[in-house]
């Protein structure tokens, strides 16, 4: 019989609805529900494409002796952590504090009054390499419950007051923006982390660094450093050829497992794929590498195939697991492995040996069970028969049993594709993609955007979810994702739409006093403390991708009150860009803008006339840190202040360069304005 759980929208959630565990959905009914029994509640925290969140449903959560026992002497609540971020983050800090780590499933025993006192993460069904089985941990804990209360009462006191401890830090206010120097040291500093022979930053596991890479970008474009294009470009193209990219249908996993980039953690994460080609469209617009524009046009593709959903927006995730065909089984990665025999079966001999060197599978393979992750560490020499080869064996995966998928739509990830898709699809002739970006922001606007301006984070089936409040990075990046289509397609709409929802931030989410912003709204559910974090985690802390909403929004409209917003938020950026530059790189990147101006950028002259749009084009293809492209009619009534008093050249359509609404000589020529701007003269009139 279904539990509580089978009324949810979030997939992770109904993937638990059978359990025979009585959960509850977070919510204060489970806590009144725990003080009413006098028992405390367990909170087990993961997500639809987590493997091991899988793993411990299957060994403890199925089994009905262990579900008995904890319907018992416990209150079960289970939680999507894509839906509801601030519970997840709240704990997880509590999880890292206690344990000196953390992960999913995240495990935490909680009293009624949401203090927690016990952590963990997995725990097998039975003990195993030192730790404890879920059932032996149910038991310590019900024990430590009914015979020391007063103790656990005592953690849990300790817990709440070295959380507050540690939140007072981001509020201090004393800190000031990242100059030059800072982040001259910031880029020392992650110079000494750089893996040079296999790219990225530190050991195993390796996440993709997108916001690193983005700040090592704008570093070079701004003061020409070759060692942050080298680092970027390096990183780059490691990733790309490694088995953490789909070498067949495109699209990048979650991270690798080892420091080569070689056999990845399997799922495919919206945000991953939406900063990944933002990324790499970035290094193909600073260099021009033909990998670059093949990964990101790629990956393009990836999430308008495997992503978008029927309502126009981009699903989750793809989960790491599917049936192995052979087995029945449920197994991590059997979609994506490949062994030298599979090859030939489905190539022929000739193709499946061609395929085998090009893709590095060999009999003792990468992976489990001999097979091998598919990886490209050269280019073909014979580009047509790569290509004959690529093809055959994505046409044969497709046959295979598909990874599920978490088809929730959260807005803050949609608003990190809208940006990326947008932006490729204006600089590599792909007007499909832009399509897809206004796209996915209709349904944002139709489905998460309230009449009163706030915002819901997650819907599915076109149906939002009015119980998870957007949170700080949906705002900022949604903010991000409009603004983005603002400068692509000139519909000032979008840019209005962008203002709306930093006021919210300002109005709801920032401390007046420091500057210093929350991710949760000053309205939202009390936790055990308010939310707050400005370092990036897989995605730009929601802090950090205000900041940077907030320059370009005061760029494009000369408000001083969102700039100066935006320069106080990167306050913790100048306090930690030496110390922890891995951690704050969206920070740092935002700071770059900052640093150059940031530039912009006002295109004057008639819609769809080619001089026009030649100008616009140059202008997207700068790289001078965090420059807006303004696009319009001239007149003094511009509904974009960049725009106003901008007139026309001896009749033509003009550019103007400015910084601070101080402005260089306009100029008509659309390689005059790529130099200016640092764009390769080679793209401009060209895509790519």
């Amino acid at each position: 019989m279904p539990n509580r759980l089978a009324d949810a929208t979030s997939p992770y959630l109904l993937q638990h609805a059978d359990n025979p565990v009585d959960w509850w959905p977070w919510g204060p009914e489970a806590f009144a529900e725990a003080r009413r029994r006098g028992v405390p509640v367990l909170l087990s925290v993961g997500y639809a494409a987590c493997h091991w969140c899988h793993v411990m449903a299957h060994e403890s959560f199925e089994d009905a002796g262990v579900a008995e026992y904890l319907n018992g002497r416990f209150v079960a609540v289970k939680v999507d952590r894509e839906e509801r971020p601030d519970v997840d983050a709240v704990y997880m800090e509590a999880v890292q504090a206690a344990t000196g780590q953390g992960g999913w499933p995240m495990t935490v025993f909680l009293t009624p009054d949401k203090d927690p006192f016990y952590f963990g993460t997995y725990f097998p069904p039975e003990p195993r390499h030192g730790m404890p089985s879920f059932r032996q941990v149910l038991e310590g804990v019900d024990a430590a419950w009914r015979d020391r209360r007063d103790e656990v009462g005592e953690v849990a006191t300790r817990i709440r007051a070295d959380l507050a401890e540690r939140a007072s830090v981001y509020s201090a206010g004393a800190h000031h923006p990242p100059g030059e120097a800072d982040l001259h040291q910031a880029l020392v500093a992650l110079s000494r982390d750089f893996d040079a022979r296999r790219g990225g930053f530190g050991g195993a596991p390796k996440f993709p660094p997108s916001m690193v890479i983005e700040f090592l970008l704008r570093h070079h474009a701004r003061t020409g450093s070759e060692a942050a294009l080298e680092m970027a470009v390096r990183t780059g193209e490691a990733m790309a050829r490694g088995g953490i990219h789909d070498q067949l249908g495109g699209g990048f996993a979650r991270y690798s497992v080892d420091a080569g980039w070689v056999v990845p953690h399997f799922e495919k994460m919206l945000y991953d794929n939406a900063l990944l080609l933002r990324a790499y469209l970035h290094l193909w617009r600073a260099t021009g590498s033909p990998l670059a524009r093949r990964v990101a046009l790629s990956t393009a593709d990836f999430l308008l195939r495997e992503l978008h959903t029927p309502e126009g927006a981009f699903a989750s995730a793809l989960d790491a697991d599917s049936l192995d065909a052979a087995t029945g089984a449920s197994v991590e990665g059997a979609y994506y492995a490949w062994t030298p025999g599979q090859l030939a079966e489905v190539l022929g001999e000739a193709d499946g040996a061609l395929a085998a060197a090009l893709y590095e599978v060999t009999n003792a393979g990468t992976f489990e069970h001999g097979a091998s992750v598919l990886q490209l560490l050269s280019d073909p020499q014979d580009a047509e028969a790569a290509e004959r080869v690529r093809a055959g064996l994505f046409e044969a995966r497709s046959g295979r049993p598909a990874p599920a998928r978490d088809d929730k739509v959260v807005a803050a990830w949609n608003g990190l594709a809208i940006a990326a898709l947008a932006e490729t699809g204006a600089l590599l002739d792909r007007p499909d993609l832009v399509e897809a970006a206004e796209s996915a922001a209709d349904l944002l606007l139709a489905v998460h955007l309230l009449p009163d301006g706030r915002l819901l984070r997650t819907s599915r089936d076109g149906r939002g979810n009015d119980r998870n409040a957007g949170v700080l990075e949906d705002y900022a990046d949604t903010a991000e994702g409009f603004l983005a289509l603002y400068a692509v397609t000139g519909e000032a709409e979008w840019l209005e739409l962008a203002g709306g929802l930093l006021d919210t931030v300002l109005k709801h989410f920032a401390d007046e006093a420091s500057g210093a912003l929350y991710d949760t709204a000053d309205d939202a559910e009390e936790l055990i403390r308010r939310p707050q974090d400005p370092t990036d985690n897989a995605t730009p802390s929601g802090w950090t991708a205000a900041a940077g909403a907030l320059l370009t929004y005061a760029a494009y409209t000369g408000s001083a009150r969102h700039r100066t917003a935006a320069e106080r938020a990167l306050g913790i950026v100048g306090a930690l860009a030496t110390r922890a530059p891995r951690f704050i790189g969206w920070g740092l990147a935002v700071a770059e803008a900052l640093a150059d101006g940031p530039r912009e950028v006002a295109v004057v002259g008639p819609a769809g006339a080619a001089a026009t749009a030649a100008l616009h084009r140059a202008a997207l293809l700068g790289t001078a840190p965090g420059a807006v492209v303004a696009l319009g009619e001239p007149g003094p009534a511009a509904e974009v202040p960049l725009l106003a008093d901008r007139p026309l050249v001896a009749g033509a359509p003009a550019a103007y360069v400015c910084r601070h609404f101080a402005c260089d000589t306009p100029t008509t020529d659309p390689a005059v304005l790529a130099e200016r701007l640092g764009a390769r003269p080679e793209a401009v009139g060209s895509a790519g």
